[in-house]
């Protein structure tokens, strides 16, 4: 990195930046000073087609994909090219139907309204592979936590349509846990009492043009403590299927206790002179483990068991070892992953296990379509910053339809200043992670709908190329970070983690990038001119900015 030439549209944005500098302390800024800080430009009245320009789904399937388009209403858009078995609703934008035969099937999509046009191609393929990009929707955990319910859920497919955030491409409504209820006596799971009736709530978010997913875990409860998926597997697929359910996120949790029991068989059977007594001691040890108010005596008889249990395990290799562990960390997800492909219906699978085992080595072989590498995130400069910058090194494990998860986003809710915010996404798209906003979308302020209708940088996360950024720079805490795109060109991030303002630079060179080079400006959506041989921009303190260079092979 080197500190040199700046771009004017930068020294603009500092102006502004500096304007809220003293809010870097806290979450709450003022509206007025919050509105300095809106960086997105107003939607045009012609009409634009966003959104990614790719979508997979199997054949045979139900087919739903709503076309996201703004522009003053109505729009009626037109599709050339659609598969077989598919048809375009013009008015809604919905493209539904069921597509048998396998292939890719470039579609031309033609937006109209009383200001214009606009035209898109939007690459159709039915095939073994869905989520083709990262998924992009809502999440009921970050914010309501328990408080969820049937009413909270309806409300934000309301909004998520009301504020025309579906036509930047947000898709996913999903419940996370506290849905769920007792099994009737044929083991179907059941909604609680604040969730009457999940086949009408998912028939709702669909009339909204929305897809619905919930929530569940491998083991007997979830983490809140209501009935789990264990030994139900198919039965709940099943379930999921009748309701509609687009997307499920499938949470570790009480799983530990049954792969405990599992290990202590998969080891015996390893030292089978020592089986029963190896069970015999796990047993114990789970038991003095499980007792989170242990004496100084239980400590000590825990240390004795698990010596022992150590001690009975020496003539297994380190290599053994760990393909147990492996094994165990992978079987409740290889095993759903099964029950899925059971029903007749698109389920993106998100696999919720903190990273366990680099789960993101192996999550895409087994059918994870994402997959968490990282505790839960939390509302604090601190926790998004440690696990987002983390992520550098994960890349190669991204392509289209399996994507790495640092969690969901915290955009909206206290904690976060709304420079943190723009660093957020900035830096949650240039990792091509799923975008889920995790706060109560009925009570958004203008940068929180700013940050999340921006169609250019929405665009740097669904790029159809499908690759994950990586860290390109680092010069004490500034960073900058870029993520090749399906069009030649590069997206720039460039990154200020202190708490003063900085310069932050990068030189072609270091891009692997020769002679001048087009520079855009993405979050205020403009063109800066050419650089000779270098990108250099103030950046606020914890704040971000982000850059396409390059000429792109095709209109952007």
């Amino acid at each position: 990195m080197v500190m040199r030439k700046v771009l004017p549209v930068c020294l603009v944005a500092m102006a502004l930046a500096s304007a809220v500098a003293r809010a870097a302390d806290t979450a709450v800024v003022s509206p007025a000073a919050a509105a300095a800080l809106v960086r997105t430009p107003k939607a045009p009245e012609t009409p634009r087609i966003n959104g990614a320009r790719v979508f997979g789904a199997h054949p045979g399937n139900p087919f739903f994909f709503h076309i996201p388009a703004t522009g003053v209403r109505p729009i009626t858009i037109v599709a050339e090219g659609l598969p077989d078995g598919l048809k375009l609703d013009g008015a809604t934008g919905n493209i539904t139907g069921v597509a048998t035969a396998k292939g890719s099937h470039p579609v031309k999509l033609t937006a109209t309204n009383v200001k214009g046009s606009a035209t898109a191609m939007l690459n159709i393929i039915i095939g073994d592979t869905i989520c083709l990009t990262p998924p992009m929707g809502w999440n009921s955990w970050n914010h309501f936590h328990r408080n969820v319910s049937d009413k909270v859920i309806r409300d934000t497919a309301d909004t998520m349509a009301a504020t025309g955030l579906i036509d930047h491409g947000w898709t996913y409504v999903n419940i996370d846990d506290c849905w769920e209820g007792k099994r009737d006596a044929e083991g179907r799971i059941q909604g609680n009492e604040k969730f009457p009736d999940l086949k009408a709530l998912g028939d709702y978010v669909h009339s909204k043009g929305l897809k619905f997913g919930i929530y569940s875990s491998p083991g007997p409860k979830t983490c809140a403590g209501f009935e789990a998926t264990y030994e139900h597997e198919d039965q709940d697929a099943q379930s999921y299927a009748q309701w509609g359910v687009d997307y499920v996120k499938y949470d570790w949790c009480s799983y530990g206790q049954i792969a405990k029991k599992i290990s202590a068989d998969k080891f015996a059977a390893l030292v089978p002179g020592q089986a029963d007594e190896i069970r015999t001691l796990m047993a114990e040890r789970n038991k003095l483990e499980g007792n989170r108010k242990r004496t100084a005596e239980q400590e000590q008889q825990l240390k004795e068991v698990r010596g022992k249990i150590n001690s009975a395990l020496k003539v297994i290799t380190p290599e053994q070892k760990s393909q147990v562990d492996l094994e165990i960390l992978q079987h409740p997800y290889k095993q759903f992953r099964e029950s899925l492909d059971k029903v007749q219906r698109d389920i993106v699978f998100s696999y919720c296990q903190y990273g366990m085992g680099n789960s993101w080595e192996w999550a895409g072989a087994l059918g994870g379509n994402c997959w968490r590498t990282t505790g839960d995130i939390s509302a604090s400069w601190k926790s998004m910053t440690g696990i987002g910058f983390a992520q550098n090194g994960h890349e190669k494990y991204a392509s289209p339809g399996h994507w790495n998860d640092p969690d969901m986003l915290e955009i909206g809710n206290k904690g976060l200043t709304p420079d943190e915010c723009y660093t957020h996404m900035t830096l949650w798209c240039l990792l091509a992670s799923p975008l889920l906003i995790g706060c109560d979308m009925t009570q958004m302020d203008a940068v929180t709908v700013d940050i999340f209708s921006n169609d250019e940088v929405i665009g740097v996360n669904q790029d159809a190329l499908g690759k994950q950024g990586y860290r390109v720079a680092q010069q004490g805490d500034s960073e900058v970070w870029a993520k090749p795109l399906a069009d030649g060109t590069l997206a720039v991030g460039l990154f200020n983690r202190s708490t003063q303002p900085a310069t932050v630079s990068i030189r072609w060179a270091d891009l692997k990038l020769q002679g001048p080079q087009a520079v855009r400006d993405l979050w205020r959506q403009k063109d800066t001119g050419p650089q000779e041989s270098e990108l250099s921009c103030p950046v606020a303190p914890h704040s971000a900015e982000l850059f396409r260079v390059g000429t792109p092979h095709t209109a952007p």
